[in-house]
């Protein structure tokens, strides 16, 4: 086994361009970590901002971006006795909150810590799932599991736990809203998605099944097609990622006692025209909960549904591991043209 690797390092934060391909030791594990052999990759809005110096929480200098991985155990420290060489695993985004609440910002990948961009990674054997030998997805898929997953996963069951029958509205059909559609089809909830593009509608009805699309674009106030094709009710969940431009609507949009996961932050708006968010919620008795991502638990717990279900994690396009091509990912990534999740191959 070779003694070096290569690290794709953020020198400064203005640009993906600022990428920096160094060579640097492969960790050796200590007695509780497993080294792991990463094979892929999948890229999330946030190693976006944090590429581009637009992230609001903390980076460390220099950092190797990236949260998302899959890959292959290969050697274990001395006290790890639930993995061995071979094991194909994934890691939580936060490798210090093992269930509950993640409590800070201080212990993500690709943050605070130092990310997935790299051929070999020393983890807290606590921090990762093994995924089961007969499960039949790619290590992009895997991949795309961590973040997107675990954050659809805790949407639907963290708090409330979505019921047949319900009705999920996802606003816009990136990873985290394709996935939460896939997941909530599959427990037997009605979904509606939005997008700008009936392209990309058509595709994900055809693809994935929602039962209703929204192109809000054509229709900018979607909050009052959503009452309309639920007979007035709202939807009971809500995937809001679009942030403070969209939040008013989707206020309007929810069903009495419903709950609104605010995810994202693409849409913006101007100070004087912030909505007063406690007086809507309160007007409809919602839970607006702000979603970090989630803990090991929800990991676990929405990869063991996926393999026993056999669904489909919509992985779209893979990137090969070199730094143009990790560039390249990054610009299809901000292009906004994806739906599902955008990947690199590691190896």
């Amino acid at each position: 086994m070779a003694t070096t690797q290569q690290v794709f390092r953020l020198s400064q934060r203005t640009s993906i361009r600022d990428l920096e391909t160094r060579d640097e030791p492969i960790p050796e594990p200590s007695s509780n970590e497993v080294l792991i052999h990463i094979r892929s990759v999948a890229l999330n809005f946030r190693d976006y901002a944090v590429a581009t110096g637009k992230y609001p929480f903390p980076v460390k200098d220099d950092v190797v971006p990236c949260s998302d991985l899959s890959g292959d155990v290969v050697k274990v420290g001395s006290h790890v006795d639930d993995f061995a060489p071979g094991d194909r695993v994934i890691s939580a985004f936060d490798i210090s909150t093992l269930y509950g609440a993640v409590k800070d910002w201080n212990h993500s990948l690709g943050g605070k810590l130092d990310g997935a961009l790299r051929q070999y990674i020393a983890l807290p054997s606590a921090a990762l799932v093994k995924i089961p030998a007969e499960a039949r997805l790619s290590y992009s898929q895997l991949a795309a599991l961590v973040c997107t997953g675990s954050t659809a996963w805790n949407s639907l069951y963290g708090n409330v736990a979505l019921k047949p029958g319900q009705t999920v509205l996802f606003l816009g059909t990136g990873g985290v809203s394709v996935t939460g559609l896939i997941l909530a089809k599959a427990a037997g909830a009605t979904t509606i998605i939005t997008s700008s593009s009936d392209s990309k509608l058509k595709h994900v009805q055809e693809t994935y099944g929602a039962d209703f699309v929204i192109n809000y674009k054509t229709t900018p106030d979607w909050s009052q097609e959503v009452l309309k094709i639920t007979k007035g009710q709202g939807a009971d969940f809500i995937f809001e990622n679009g942030g403070a431009g969209t939040i008013a609507q989707s206020i309007n949009a929810v069903a009495y006692g419903g709950s609104i996961a605010v995810i994202g932050f693409l849409s913006s708006c101007s100070q004087d025209q912030m909505p007063d968010v406690a007086a809507l919620a309160l007007s409809k008795g919602a839970v607006v909960r702000g979603i970090m991502v989630g803990s090991k638990q929800h990991l676990e717990e929405v990869s063991r549904y996926v393999v026993a279900r056999g669904l489909k994690v919509p992985v779209e396009k893979e990137f090969g591991p070199g730094r143009d091509e990790i560039i390249a990912a990054f610009d299809y990534l901000a292009n906004g043209t994806h739906v599902g999740k955008v990947c690199v191959r590691m190896s």
